[in-house]
């Protein structure tokens, strides 16, 4: 029996078998159930199921598999119960794991992420989350090409031209793909959605004048996008409730693209192309005050980011720095926080006996190092408590590297070893460097005062 389909056999044993699982989903890591009769689940059954990494209690039961294992698993789950699998962000899923951090109620957590501010960055979390396997192609595939080409490529080959629109190609039109989601998650139509983000970075742009002075393409970046979208998605449905249903396919979404045109180009590019210049302006004052300091106090609270969820909102942040300056200095100094969780993890897999904590950290050290690290966080780090904070101090330390080396990258993609490859060629071999201080420090710091033998014995 292959291991996915025991995984799924188990599992839904556990559950309370096929008839008590009323909704499932996956995630990049999770397995998501709702359970018809939550009094039928047995969850320190799915916790001792080989494979698995965690377990989060919220609206649903989050399994934590890891990535490429919970598609396969979600799959064989839906082929044994007929339900379809859909896919989720992964916000609430990190929202709810504060519990084991800081020894919080259910309660509080549930009423904490209810608030609006986070209801609003589980809607940016919504937009992106679906476009980052191809952020994260498209990028590596340009960070290659990258290295191609200065390592003495010729950039008039035919292959490094190829390379060069497989890698490029996305970022052109990621506005149409941000504005298609956005729409979604307003309530709207995805093609509207896609319209509008057209608005924004079509070249005609150039030929309008306004005020005396010409519009530019791709002002507002995403920001605008997103802005543009929301608006169409919220005409939309406002301009349908007193539109005749025998006429709504024509008028509607024309009148809401109309306004939503006229409002872009006079309003929201302008606005957004003002909180843009505030963001990355922002955050480059910063990095150039702060220095090292910066780059340690941002490295160090990554992880707790993550945990919250907080670090979704960041995407568009990391768009608008390339959008805007040519490249991210911001990427590389976050990627520490996972860095430092790797070698957190090595620490605890060298000290500690118990064999299903070595378990779990074998299966989640490979993707940590690649840039997935929540099967490391909710599976060890954070269940330990004092791990995350030496983890989080490994991490600081190697972000403050990065800062006083500024290293940038020229796409967004996931961070660790992978990162590299996105980084200005000159700087690789530094953010390698700073990759393995990270590791180090927070192998160092677990070591040392991060973690007793006594922490395992509820894993």
């Amino acid at each position: 029996m292959r291991k996915e389909e025991r995984l799924a056999k188990e599992i839904t044993e556990q559950l309370g078998g096929t008839g008590n699982i009323a909704e499932l989903a996956s995630c990049m890591t999770r397995l998501r159930v709702k359970p018809i009769d939550e009094s039928k689940v047995n969850l320190n059954g799915i916790k001792d199921i080989d494979g698995v990494m965690g377990v989060v209690e919220a609206e649903t039961l989050q399994i934590i598999l890891g990535p490429g294992i919970v598609t396969k698993v979600a799959d064989e789950v839906s082929r044994m119960t007929g339900k379809n699998v859909s896919s989720v962000d992964e916000d609430e899923e990190i929202d709810t794991s504060l519990e084991g951090l800081a020894a919080r109620t259910k309660a509080g957590l549930n009423e904490k992420n209810a608030t609006p501010f986070k209801l609003f960055l589980r809607k940016i979390a919504s937009i992106f989350i679906p476009l980052i396997p191809a952020i994260v192609a498209s990028g590596l595939i340009a960070g290659i090409n990258n290295v191609i080409i200065k390592s003495g490529g010729d950039p008039e080959s035919t292959l490094v031209q190829m390379l060069d629109l497989i890698g490029w190609g996305l970022f052109g039109y990621l506005g149409v793909f941000v504005g298609i989601n956005t729409a979604k998650e307003f309530g709207g139509s995805p093609a509207l959605g896609g319209a509008a983000g057209i608005l924004l970075i079509n070249p005609g742009l150039a030929n309008i004048t306004l005020f005396g002075e010409a519009l530019v393409p791709g002002r507002g970046g995403l920001i605008g996008v997103m802005l543009a979208a929301a608006l169409v998605a919220f005409l939309e449905k406002r301009i349908r409730r007193v539109v005749p249903s025998a006429i709504d396919i024509i008028v509607t979404p024309t009148l809401a693209l109309l306004i939503t045109g006229f409002a872009t180009f006079f309003v929201l590019q302008p606005v957004g192309g003002f909180l843009s210049d505030i963001i990355t302006k922002g955050l480059l004052g910063i990095l150039d005050f702060g220095g090292i300091l910066a780059g340690l106090v941002l490295a160090g609270t990554f992880l707790p980011l993550v945990v919250t969820g907080l670090h979704q909102g960041l995407t568009p942040v990391h768009m608008e720095l390339i959008n805007s300056i040519g490249d991210d200095p911001l990427l590389p100094i976050l990627a520490m926080g996972g860095a430092g969780q790797v070698g957190a993890a090595f620490a605890i897999y060298f000290k500690t006996k118990n064999a299903r904590l070595k378990r779990v950290i074998k299966g989640g050290l490979p993707v940590g190092m690649l840039g997935i690290g929540e099967p490391l966080i909710f599976g060890v780090t954070l269940p330990l408590g004092r791990p995350f904070l030496t983890a989080c101090l490994g991490a600081a330390v190697g972000g403050a590297f990065q800062a006083f080396f500024k290293i940038a990258t020229v796409a967004i993609g996931v961070s660790g070893i992978p990162l590299a490859f996105l980084v200005h060629t000159n700087q690789i071999i530094l953010y390698l460097i700073g990759l393995l201080i990270a590791y180090a420090f927070g192998f160092l710091f677990t070591w040392l005062f991060g973690f007793k033998e006594e922490m395992a014995k509820n894993i």
